[in-house]
């Protein structure tokens, strides 16, 4: 079924080419080039994913690139970053860039954290110094960077939670919402194309609300945050079906940090557009492939003599040239380039994934994306039949 829906403004440009159920072919226009969506954007925190350089992430299939504010910030600074031309120049990507808000920062450092209606106040873990977030510094900061995409500061509760203090968590993360669309506003033309993000924890009620209050907002696209906190999977899938229909047709959807290539699967069946998570590079530094017949861990016994690739189906450099048992070898040594061939498999592997996905809504093939789970390669591969 080809889709007639197109929308955005400022910097973005948006359209649903087809759909197979709820599930959207699109393509997304930003001043660095088009990211053709359902697409997996991977994750250079602080300009580079670990273990990769650019060129191999180009031919990996990577489209667009996302980047940490907080982090960004803490080593380098946005004046300094804006004094070198911008992030593109600053680390020589060429292609659309995103940024996050620090939002992620709220959850993960709440014990170097202060929190109000003003914004956050951070602790840096490197130096002891403090340092402000504001919905404002946060709109200054993308900026100055000259990114595409970025994300509103939002408070992102872990779970579990009373719903009193969820319910206080998105009050504050719409208050906030409404702060950056004006000084995006005052921001002129230039910048970046803004995303809201949908908070409301595991409660539906709460999620519903986010989703329509942030839906009347003139938001150049929608982000789905507060998901992977500390809850089971089924939790969070269910928040996404909660929220993804319930989101613009004519704006892009971002599901922010959750990626097991099943639950990918499960979101894009939903509408959902865009991903991230450091999930390929951190496993792959860890010892932990995803691959077409299972997860693999490289470092168990049995690979020792095993002469065959990681995976046959892969046509990155390590399963064209290299042996389970040689990158096994690297990782019991304590090789370095065992962590590069690893990371830049699996961050293949998901880059792939997402073009098989594409291909699939192009095909009308992907209706039942629940009854399809088994390509996901979820599943630990010794217990795959």
């Amino acid at each position: 079924m080809t889709a007639e829906t197109s929308g955005g403004s400022g910097r973005l440009r948006f359209r649903v080419e087809r759909r197979d159920g709820l599930a959207r072919l699109g393509r997304l226009s930003t001043p660095h080039g088009v990211v053709e969506t359902p697409a997996f954007m991977p994750v250079g925190t602080l300009g580079a994913v670990k273990g990769m350089d650019h060129d191999r992430l180009l031919a990996s299939g990577a489209q667009i690139l996302m980047t940490n504010l907080y982090h960004l910030l803490q080593r380098v600074g946005a004046e300094r970053i804006a004094g070198m031309g911008g992030l593109h120049r600053f680390i020589g990507w060429d292609g659309p860039l995103a940024m996050d808000s620090g939002g992620y920062q709220v959850f993960s450092l709440a014990d170097l954290r202060r929190i109000g209606d003003s914004g956050v106040v951070f602790r840096s873990p490197h130096d002891g110094s403090l340092a402000e977030l504001t919905p404002e510094r946060v709109v200054e900061v993308q900026d100055l960077a000259g990114v595409d995409l970025a994300m509103v500061l939002d408070e992102c509760p872990p779970w579990p939670v009373e719903r009193g203090a969820a319910a206080e968590a998105l009050r504050r993360t719409m208050l906030w919402a409404r702060r950056s669309l004006d000084r995006r506003g005052a921001a002129g033309p230039g910048a970046a194309g803004l995303f809201g993000i949908v908070q409301g924890s595991f409660f539906e009620g709460l999620r519903l609300r986010s989703a329509a209050d942030l839906a009347a907002l003139p938001f150049d696209g929608y982000a789905i945050g507060g998901v992977s906190v500390g809850e089971d999977r089924e939790l969070g899938r269910q928040a996404v079906s909660w929220v993804a229909p319930a989101l613009p047709e004519d704006r892009p959807r971002y599901l922010m940090g959750l990626g097991m290539p099943g639950d990918i699967l499960h979101a894009v069946g939903l509408g959902v557009d865009l991903f991230d998570c450091v999930l390929p590079s951190r496993n792959a530094r860890h010892g932990t492939l995803f691959t077409s017949t299972g997860m693999l861990r490289i470092k168990t016994a049995r690979h020792r003599d095993d002469p065959r690739p990681v995976d046959a189906a892969c046509g990155c450099p390590l399963c064209r040239r290299y042996s389970r048992a040689f990158l096994h070898h690297l990782f019991r040594c304590g090789e370095i380039t065992g962590k590069v061939l690893a990371t830049e498999h699996n961050v293949r592997f998901f880059l792939d994934f997402m073009a098989g996905l594409r291909r699939a809504i192009a095909a009308g093939t992907l209706a039942n994306p629940a009854a399809d789970e088994k390509r996901t390669g979820d599943t630990p591969e010794a217990e795959r039949r």
